[in-house]
């Protein structure tokens, strides 16, 4: 048995490598997460954007795509998080990943229907209180990951946490990964496997459309892969667009109208009720310290990366992206892109091994 493979990552979640799909939205469908998992990997479903009787329908459809276990991530903040357990719990679903505002009566509930618990964390003292409040296992990502994140590079964030929680639960690192050399990198600073979007996204099960790939493709430059505040107040990397360069000159006003916007379409999207949406914005002001423009500008998000994830139109809506796109140029299945991480890490550990 190899050190991949007896990690403890692979011990806890049933796959036979510590790699981790992360459940990007509008991307991580099942045929992506089917393609994972039938690879060894471990792949989380999408479900922070989606209805529930279409998230039902994505379990069941990844099912029949795989025998191996999978996941569902949500915000156990959004209108129909309570539904969702039900149905991870109700399927036999094996994990779910969440980040802002966990519900401690929701991990007690998935926990106690043996449901592992792995929570997205962005500083030490998120990942303690996560496994405080049940986590199994956590997902540390550094500041060059897509989406929201933070400021400190995961070569000195995962250490950080591996030294605060590693010793009560594994620790996977995601942020800047896409190959065994990372892999190994990273359990060389004590996590248990790594977890990886972008890479995943540039696959060819992902969904997303190929001009839309194209563009991350053609970003060969780390540097233009941005932090920006201009979507919903939190800091959020993306790909440097043409919306994104217009959505950055605009001011609040401008912002929140298209806020408002966004929400009426995710109202209809999701099915949520305007009290709901209401909750939730609450749920992220109480628990996230978010302020209530910052809550309501949330609703931008998912809308907007629907242009370009799932319409096929890359400038007219963000691209979310790790700053590892800038050195990505192709487009592997999801089994080539697996068996090359091992075959790399595997070399990697026996040049490090030799005397």
């Amino acid at each position: 048995m190899s050190v991949l493979t007896d990690s403890r990552l692979c011990a806890l979640l049933g796959c036979k490598y510590p790699i981790i799909q992360t459940a990007m939205g509008w991307v991580a469908d099942p045929k992506l997460v089917a393609g994972t998992c039938n690879a060894g990997g471990f792949g989380f479903l999408a479900g922070a954007t989606i209805p529930p009787e279409q998230m039902e329908a994505n379990i069941l459809k990844t099912k029949e795509l795989t025998s191996a276990n999978f996941g569902v991530n949500f915000h156990m903040y959004q209108p129909n998080a309570a539904e969702i357990v039900d149905m991870v719990i109700r399927h036999g679903v094996k994990a779910v990943s969440y980040s802002r505002s966990p519900g401690k009566d929701m991990v007690k509930k998935l926990k106690d229907a043996g449901v592992v618990c792995m929570p997205t964390v962005g500083l030490p003292k998120h990942a303690k209180k996560a496994v405080e409040m049940g986590a199994d296992a956590v997902t540390v990502q550094g500041g060059e990951g897509g989406g929201h994140t933070g400021a400190v590079p995961t070569t000195l964030l995962l250490p950080q946490v591996v030294d605060a929680v590693g010793a009560q639960v594994p620790v996977a690192g995601a942020g800047g990964f896409k190959d065994g050399r990372g892999l190994v990198a990273a359990m060389a600073f004590g996590a248990d496997g790594i977890a990886m979007g972008t890479r995943f996204l540039l696959t060819q099960e992902s969904p997303v459309p190929l001009q839309t790939k194209q563009r991350y493709i053609d970003c060969k430059n780390p540097a233009d892969i941005i932090v920006s505040r201009a979507i919903d107040g939190l800091p959020q990397r993306m790909v440097m667009n043409e919306f994104l360069s217009e959505l950055e000159k605009s001011g609040n006003l401008h912002r929140l109208w298209l806020a408002a916007i966004n929400g009426l379409k995710y109202m209809k999207l999701s099915g949520a009720s305007p009290v709901g949406l209401l909750k939730s914005a609450h749920a992220m002001v109480k628990h996230d310290g978010l302020t209530w423009s910052q809550a309501i500008m949330s609703a931008n998000a998912p809308m907007i990366i629907q242009k370009a994830m799932v319409d096929g139109q890359p400038a007219e809506g963000i691209l979310p992206s790790g700053q590892v796109a800038g050195v990505i140029d192709s487009l592997p299945t999801c089994a080539e892109l697996i068996a090359a991480i091992v075959q790399e890490a595997e070399s990697r550990l026996s040049a490090l091994s030799r005397d």
